[in-house]
């Protein structure tokens, strides 16, 4: 038994995530739509700028195609803790004070007001330690919004996927129909096509087996069996596709246009050979339809 594929995603989706650390609450806003690549947007506070980099490989990790737009909020908890004082600056501050009164000889002593106004009496909070917590803190953030994203993308996959089994079992049923009017169709439309060969050419002196030669190219630039034997193959492996999973639209829209082809050359061969050339026609402008009903919805694939 073959393994589970990967699972099929739509490229459409939606995340919002609010989550509390010790460093502070993180807030994380993403949508997604399609996009024939990867186009990141990410817009960040200023606290999380430092780690935008670091953010964008966490996305890469969990999103291959799509237009996502990312948009984080970060509120860091306010403590009831005095920050500590820098006490060294302090002690300089003092004794340049006394150094100055003694020498000049002032009066006064130094005012605990103003010093504590000084920059950098008191000493910084956050150092790198805390900046790498933070940066810690708004990837797993991010990283529970992706998976809220491909959860919702891999909902829509599923509902995508079982319209285009829908459309792929049509058309592997106009490539059976297709295949069993060429098997019927080929040995009278060369019948048909030789004695109108032999009209064409009344009173022309040409050779029997030169006439059945031209007869036999000529049913052979319209026969259609290749074309059919081609989009059967085709249609088996839209299904493999689907089935396979994983990041499936581009080589989905690969094989659509070979299919496409396909189906223009059917068209192109079958004009003017009676009523088995109508139904042969109406079947390929089916395909064709089909075909174009599947190339839409594969754009929302990732």
């Amino acid at each position: 038994m073959s393994a589970p594929g990967k699972p099929l995603r739509s490229m459409t989706g939606f995340a919002r995530v609010r989550k509390t650390t010790p460093r502070g609450e993180f807030t994380v806003n993403m949508k997604s739509l399609n996009h024939r690549g990867l186009d990141l947007h990410i817009h960040l506070p200023a606290a999380l700028e430092p780690c935008e980099a670091r953010l964008r490989e966490a996305v890469k990790r969990h999103v291959s195609r799509g237009y996502l737009q990312v948009t984080m909020g970060f509120t860091p908890i306010r403590t009831e803790d005095l920050p500590s004082l820098n006490t060294a600056l302090l002690d300089a501050y003092v004794a340049a004070f006394q150094a100055a009164k003694q020498k000049h000889g002032l009066s006064g002593e130094p005012d605990l007001n103003f010093a504590l106004r000084v920059p950098g009496m008191f000493a910084e909070t956050a150092g790198e330690h805390d900046d790498e917590l933070i940066a810690a803190d708004a990837e797993e953030s991010l990283t529970e919004a992706l998976r809220i994203l491909n959860a919702f993308r891999e909902r829509e996959g599923r509902d995508l996927a079982v319209v285009l089994r829908e459309r792929i079992a049509s058309l592997g049923a106009i490539a059976g129909e297709l295949e069993t009017i060429r098997a019927n169709a080929m040995p009278a439309f060369q019948a048909r096509m030789e004695e109108r060969l032999a009209e064409l050419l009344k009173g022309t002196a040409i050779e029997p087996q030169r006439l059945a030669q031209e007869a036999a190219l000529l049913a052979d630039r319209s026969d259609i069996g290749e074309e059919v034997a081609r989009l059967k193959i085709h249609t088996s492996q839209l299904d493999a596709l689907l089935a396979e999973g994983g990041e499936a639209g581009k080589k989905l829209d690969f094989l659509l246009q070979e299919m496409n082809r396909e189906a223009n050359t059917i068209l192109s061969k079958t004009s003017g050979i009676g009523d088995t050339g109508l139904r042969v026609t109406e079947l390929a402008l089916a395909a064709k339809a089909d075909i174009e009903k599947i190339r839409e919805q594969s754009l929302n694939l990732e």
